[in-house]
């Protein structure tokens, strides 16, 4: 088989080199080549019509199969290497077909380029025609010339004294002359170009012919060879079919004799097969009944597991009731003992992924929540969880109505007598100014704590009056400014209460007493109007300063005489940023470092009331010298902490709950409630009194002792009177 693929080969190469000269020479006779490839290609085919003969006559010989021989294994083996040998065969067969397809494609090639060879040496022979008709014309054209030459020099002779005329057609006559000389050169310079060309074409035809005879002297000679080669190959098979069929033979002999014992083994077995027939019988008919028995045990088996599942369940189910009730119990233990230890609640808030978070891997959501306890939330920060415990979380899915239900009971305790400050902490962008302001379609805690506290006050009003008002202020790059005065640029300090109390208020911070929710709205569009907001690259309206909301709640009980006051204090923080994050310049930069600066001092406070410092640095900002009534124990105090769920803000939102968690810790002492027994003195009944439709301001200090009312400029007035 080697030698056969290998003449194969050599077959192809030479026939690839013939076609290559023949496409170089235009082609060739070769249907002798043809012829012989042709018979050749009809004994291989009757050779194969010879060995398929034989092989249907061993295959019509009876080797008389035994069914049940203990020598049937042998007969397999030969049955097997017969099957071989015919799939030998068949390869063989193959082969040849290969061959004469082989063979019928080279007789068309040679007939494709015997074609070819005809057309190019009649183009030649057409060439040559035409290159000899412009020779013959060359020949004669130079013949007239020569013909001509002598009368023309002997009319130039005789005409040399003709007249001027005669002598121009002379002239012209020259120069025709000259022309047709130049013409006869330049006619015998291509007629020798073209016998070179003929000469070289003739040697490069010789040439190729002469390669072409010995290619193909070549080709007959492989072919010989690859005849050779196939008539040992067929000697060698038939040889082989012969051996095996001698073997085959033996071995059948071999297998009859075998045979012959067997059955006499067979009549000796028939009495066991018999007793085994009865066994197999009884075992059957034990068989056919056990599929019921099976069925029944399954049916008992499913309906005892059945019954443990559902004692498992109703087990579960029982469990998780009682570890919920639990869960509920020890929340409410733990608010009522952070309540006695005076410690600060902190709720977290996540805002939703929006739209100005962009797209790809850095928006996608990294923070989850727990199914069963709403105070634990999970962060992902490169690539590890991080777990943190607060006293309420709220999904992105959390309305303002559901935050404000978790604060309202601190507001309302400002009716009865209570400091309560509620403040809102987070990186920029994260949503504070929303959950402490919202929108005029959904107010934020702001409004709904002032509409509350109206509430509560006309449901008391038979038995306590009450006088409410309201002061904003900022801080913005540590300036305290009124948001509702005149000048809002104006600079104001914060001074110690000259009553001797220790209290903190702000002298010349204007007041305005409200009795309504309108009177609300009109004071919180006049102090947003004032509010420094910019745009930077994290929050397209970045709160540029710390925003303060105070409601001051001051109350005498008709039938006793007691006088309570409440101070609500809400806080917007400015949120810190990162400068490189912000794209923060100039004055934006100057802003934002003065935020940070403000929000490091309220961490050094947090941290030295979480070790219980002997001296708390209230005084390094103005944001926590403000603070320091809400933060130094005689306040009931709320942290909102908001944060980005995005993975991008992921390390700012690891800070701001670390703080969180640290601002838990810290134990202020409960909360003091301030009333006195006494009569009001008559300036404060006079402030007391029911006002006017409008808002009536006040330039005092809200916490300080009476000092008498100013009014306002009437410019202010007008902008604060409720519409008709």
């Amino acid at each position: 088989m080697i030698k056969v693929e290998h003449l194969k080969e050599k077959l192809i190469s030479q026939a690839q080199e013939v076609s290559r000269l023949r496409s170089e020479l235009g082609g060739t006779d070769l249907e002798k080549h043809r012829d012989l490839l042709m018979v050749e290609n009809e004994r291989l085919r009757q050779e194969m019509r010879r060995c398929e003969a034989e092989l249907q006559e061993l295959r019509a010989k009876p080797l008389g199969p035994c069914p049940g021989c203990e020598h049937s294994q042998e007969s397999a083996q030969l049955r097997d290497k017969l099957s071989q040998l015919q799939l030998e065969m068949a390869e063989s067969k193959g082969m040849l077909s290969e061959l004469n397809l082989e063979v019928q494609q080279k007789t068309d090639r040679l007939a494709e380029v015997e074609l070819r060879l005809k057309d190019c040496l009649a183009e030649k022979a057409q060439e040559e025609e035409r290159l000899s008709r412009r020779l013959r014309d060359s020949h004669e054209t130079i013949a007239s010339l020569r013909a001509q030459s002598p009368p023309v020099k002997y009319v130039i002779k005789t005409v040399e004294v003709e007249s001027p005329k005669t002598k121009q057609a002379l002239s012209e006559t020259q120069a025709r002359n000259q022309h047709l000389q130049e013409q006869v050169a330049m006619q015998r310079q291509v007629l020798k170009e073209m016998e070179q060309q003929l000469q070289s074409s003739h040697q490069l035809t010789a040439r190729l012919r002469a390669q072409i005879a010995m290619y193909e002297s070549e080709l007959e000679r492989a072919h010989g060879q690859m005849l050779e080669e196939m008539q040992s190959l067929e000697e060698d098979k038939n040889r082989a079919i012969e051996e095996a069929f001698a073997r085959a033979q033996v071995e059948m002999k071999a297998v009859h004799e075998n045979l012959a014992g067997v059955r006499t083994n067979l009549l000796t077995l028939q009495p066991a097969l018999r007793t085994l027939t009865n066994d197999y019988n009884g075992l059957k008919r034990q068989v056919r009944g056990f599929p019921l028995l099976l069925q029944e045990a399954l049916r008992s088996v499913k309906a005892e597991i059945g019954q443990a599942i559902e004692e498992v369940n109703s087990n579960n189910q029982e469990l998780l009731r009682k570890y919920r009730r639990e869960l509920q119990l020890r929340k409410k233990c733990h608010n009522e003992l952070v309540r006695l230890k005076g410690n600060i609640r902190v709720i977290a808030r996540v805002r939703p992924v929006t739209k100005e978070d962009g797209e790809g891997p850095e928006a996608t959501n990294a923070v989850t929540f727990d199914a069963d306890d709403d105070s634990i939330i999970h962060l992902l920060h490169k690539g590890k969880p991080v777990s943190f415990e607060l006293d309420k979380v709220f999904s992105p899915q959390a309305s303002q109505q559901d935050v404000f239900q978790e604060v309202q009971a601190l507001i309302t305790s400002c009716i009865d007598g209570f400091n309560v400050c509620i403040f809102a902490y987070g990186q920029t962008g994260a949503g504070k100014t929303y959950t402490m302001e919202g929108t005029p379609e959904n107010p934020g805690i702001n409004q709904r704590a002032l509409q509350l506290l109206f509430s509560e006050v006309q449901e008391k009003a038979s038995d306590w009056e009450y006088t409410i008002t309201v002061s904003a202020a900022e801080i913005y790059n540590e300036v305290l400014r009124d948001l509702l005065g005149k000048e809002p640029q104006e600079k104001l300090e914060i001074r110690l209460c000259p009553d001797g109390s220790g209290q903190l208020y702000v002298p010349g911070l204007t007041e305005f007493q409200v009795q309504s929710v309108d009177d609300i709205n009109k004071v919180f569009e006049f102090g947003h109007t004032n509010r420094t907001t910019e745009f930077t690259n994290l929050n397209e309206h970045s709160s540029r300063s710390h925003a303060l909301l105070i409601v001051t709640v001051r109350g005498v009980d008709c039938s006793t005489g007691l006088r309570t006051t409440g101070k609500l204090n809400l806080v917007d923080l400015a949120g810190s940023e990162r400068v490189g994050k912000s794209g923060a310049e100039g004055s934006r930069l100057r802003e934002a470092q003065h935020i940070n600066k403000s929000l490091s001092a309220l961490g050094d406070v947090i941290a030295a009331l979480r070790s219980r410092q002997g001296h708390v640095p209230f005084r390094n900002s103005k944001l926590t010298y403000l603070l320091q009534d809400s933060l130094s124990g005689d306040s009931k105090t709320l942290m909102v902490v908001q944060v980005s769920p995005v993975e991008k803000n992921t390390s700012e939102t690891l800070y701001s709950l670390k703080f969180a968690e640290r601002v838990r810790s810290v134990e202020l002492g409960p909360g003091l409630r301030r009333a006195e027994l006494g009569s009001w003195s008559s300036q404060e009944h006079l402030e007391w009194e029911p006002a006017s439709q409008i808002p009536q301001p006040s330039a005092r200090a809200h916490s300080a002792p009476s000092s008498g009312t100013s009014s306002r400029p009437g410019s202010i007035r007008r902008k604060l009177q409720p519409s008709a």
